[in-house]
């Protein structure tokens, strides 16, 4: 089997995926992927981890700061393509390129649609306490994460699990399922329904004020929220004008008002109960675990994070 595959992707979810298409022995003709960022300082250049992975394994990398041009539709069209593959790319493809491959273009979704199309579906379904996800393999078309579906894979969500961690799990899985769909797709075997719109929700792209932590909420919202916006952009308060980052906790039982530390262990309380913090930074700091942080930092016991 010789067809060639383009892929897009550009986080390291999207490169573990890649990297099993390269070594299973698909023909990948081209990789797309985000154009690489410079850093705060401007003095680095970071590529995606995509990039990367592409010229570790020698493939032919493309970066264009927009789709919708001629040019790039031309220089598609000419290396004779049979199926695009989308992981997280980061760009909406439109009609002219959709129509280019012979076989069309798939995306692996990370949630079990049509729940939570959009940007950040493994966020958000951690955010909302979900216990179920899984992949989604579609074809895609001119709207959102919309379109038929092939094969859907489910995967429990862990106690305590934050979004790296499901990340890496959601990214071994549809390694090794997409394999066997493209297969089914080369040989006519893809079975693709349509799904329920009347169903679906929206993962919404991830705001970096939606991490501030809100001790009024129940304990299980704020545990959701330090899981799902791990390891970025974080869950975080304020206390006495400076910014700590909470990293792990876990839920307590002790009870207390809203923000007031309870113990010496760094129980908080919440609007039901309370979280024990396990992993927590002070800006500008490292990471410390609550024993060493309580030695050096103004919060104690008695606290109040609202201030």
């Amino acid at each position: 089997m010789n067809k060639k595959i383009v892929f897009m992707g550009t986080p390291s979810i999207s490169g573990h995926i890649l990297k099993s298409l390269y070594q299973n022995g698909y023909n990948i003709e081209l990789v797309y992927t985000q154009p690489p960022v410079a850093s705060n300082r401007g003095q680095k250049v970071n590529k995606s981890s995509v990039h990367l992975i592409s010229e570790t394994l020698n493939l032919s990398v493309r970066t264009p700061i927009s789709l919708d041009n001629k040019d790039e539709i031309n220089f598609l069209k000419n290396k004779d393509i049979s199926l695009g593959i989308v992981v997280a790319y980061g760009q909406i493809l439109k009609k002219d390129f959709l129509n280019i491959p012979k076989y069309g273009w798939i995306n692996i979704h990370y949630s079990l649609l049509p729940k939570f199309r959009g940007a950040a579906p493994i966020q958000r379904a951690i955010m909302e306490n979900e216990t179920l996800t899984g992949i989604s393999i579609m074809k895609i078309n001119e709207s959102l994460d919309a379109g038929p579906i092939c094969n859907q894979y489910q995967l429990n969500i862990l106690k305590n699990e934050n979004s790296e961690d499901l990340s890496i799990r959601l990214s071994d899985l549809a390694s090794k399922k997409i394999l066997e769909n493209i297969d089914n797709i080369f040989e006519g075997r893809a079975v693709f329904k349509d799904q329920d719109h009347s169903k679906s929700t929206y993962a919404k792209k991830i705001k970096k004020e939606e991490g501030k932590i809100n001790w009024k909420d129940s304990n299980e919202k704020i545990i959701g929220k330090i899981n799902g916006l791990y390891p970025y952009p974080g869950s975080w308060f304020m206390f006495k004008g400076e910014r700590y980052k909470v990293l792990r906790a876990e839920i307590s039982n002790l009870k207390g008002k809203p923000g007031e530390v309870l113990s010496q262990n760094l129980d908080v309380g919440c609007g039901n109960n309370s979280i024990k913090i396990i992993e927590i930074q002070r800006q500008g700091k490292k990471v410390q675990k609550f024993k060493e942080f309580l030695l050096g930092n103004p919060i104690k016991n008695g606290s109040n994070l609202n201030s």
